[in-house]
């Protein structure tokens, strides 16, 4: 699969929340906390699952409408960013096989970025936190971009960052949404469902690889197996 397109290693583009990272406790907690300040004490953890996968200020556009929230998007994005970048740097868990994979494509040469519906410095604070950072240092946050995924925007802006065609591209995500993403971009797609009542979306159908145990069932040796085309029967 690497000579496919790119006459070399495969660039890969990873989503980073529920993807790279755990941090969608995080982002949970930081919206109840938000909106709690705004009157509305029965958001959960089961609402919060229809956005995943969503950009921030997407989700809370809808919010707003659902919840008759008399305040502007904005106020609630700068608050939710506040709340989830103090939970962020007291603590974010990377999947350990997630982070095999980063390092492993690192050796091979890989062109790797994050590209993510979170804000700018939340990918940040999370690479930071997690050391990532020093092996992922091409970024796209959906605020940089006209639209966050289903669109394609993250994607081929991290493609146009990395100096690569999209085509000789392969995506990793977790969300529906995303996956949709990296097929309308033209991108290959490995995905790894963070919720597992959503391996049956049709927008799934769109990977090439998929792991429909999610991280329980991910392995770095098969990803990068498949990535590198050492291994097309996975």
């Amino acid at each position: 699969m690497a000579d496919d397109t790119a006459g070399g290693p495969a660039p890969v583009i990873f989503d980073l929340d529920g993807t790279l990272v755990d941090s969608e406790p995080n982002y949970f907690e930081a919206g109840r906390r938000v909106l709690a300040g705004y009157g509305v004490t029965d958001f959960t953890w089961e609402h919060h699952l229809r956005f995943i996968g969503i950009g921030t200020r997407e989700t809370l556009t809808v919010l707003v409408r659902e919840y008759r929230i008399d305040a502007p998007v904005e106020e609630l994005l700068a608050g939710k960013n506040r709340a989830y970048l103090e939970l962020a740097r007291a603590g974010t868990e990377v999947f350990p096989q997630m982070r095999e994979l980063v390092v492993r494509l690192a050796g091979g040469g890989h062109p790797m970025a994050v590209a993510s519906g979170s804000s700018r410095a939340a990918i940040e604070a999370v690479l930071a936190g997690t050391g990532l950072d020093a092996l992922l240092t091409t970024v796209v946050s959906a605020e940089e971009v006209p639209h966050g995924k289903p669109a394609p925007d993250v994607f081929l802006e991290a493609a146009r960052r990395l100096g690569v065609e999209p085509a000789a591209c392969v995506v990793v995500e977790d969300a529906a949404p995303g996956v949709l993403a990296a097929r309308r971009a033209g991108m290959r797609c490995i995905a790894v469902p963070y919720v597992s009542g959503s391996v049956g979306d049709p927008a799934f159908a769109g990977a090439g690889l998929m792991f429909p145990g999610g991280q329980r069932e991910f392995t770095a040796r098969a990803a990068y197996a498949w990535i590198d085309g050492s291994d097309r029967s996975v």
